[in-house]
């Protein structure tokens, strides 16, 4: 039987929905400027988790570098180096979405569920074609001019 949503504010108990999300974090955070600031703490502690917890991540951050490295000493033109900047960032993204879609189920279904493995798999697969869409991208970028160095190292 497929069962409605819950709604994703809780109700107080006079019936109202809560206008926030997380009620204790904005105890914790006056309004105005200093709420804007602390929201950036929150997003660097979300990417730190990430880093920290998610050996993929760290993989995906360390072949950027190498991408990155690779684009300086082949002298690619700012056009290519945008391009597999924005590679290097949607599988960053990717990755972090993934994270939350895994989090997410495990919060909302501690045991195996068929769908849940489902939600898991297609999150991870969407990160797989990601990745591989970033590698044609580093292929059409850094092949040409590989080529053009190895034909001037050997005649």
């Amino acid at each position: 039987m497929i069962t409605p949503m819950a709604s994703s504010s809780a109700d107080n108990s006079d019936g109202k929905p809560e206008t926030s999300p997380d009620p204790e974090r904005e105890s914790q955070t006056p309004p105005g400027r200093s709420a804007f600031l602390q929201s950036f703490v929150y997003a660097f502690a979300g990417v730190r988790y990430v880093v920290r917890t998610q050996r993929n991540m760290r993989v995906h951050l360390v072949l950027a570098a190498l991408a990155l490295a690779t684009g300086i000493w082949l002298h690619i033109s700012p056009v290519e180096f945008a391009l597999v900047f924005m590679a290097i960032v949607s599988v960053i993204v990717s990755e972090m979405f993934n994270t939350v879609v895994e989090a997410c189920i495990d919060l909302a279904s501690p045991r195996y569920h068929p769908l849940a493995k489902v939600a898991k798999d297609v999150a991870a697969g969407a990160v797989l074609v990601n990745a591989a869409l970033s590698i044609v991208i580093g292929l059409l970028v850094f092949v040409p001019h590989l080529l053009a160095l190895w034909g001037r190292t050997h005649p």
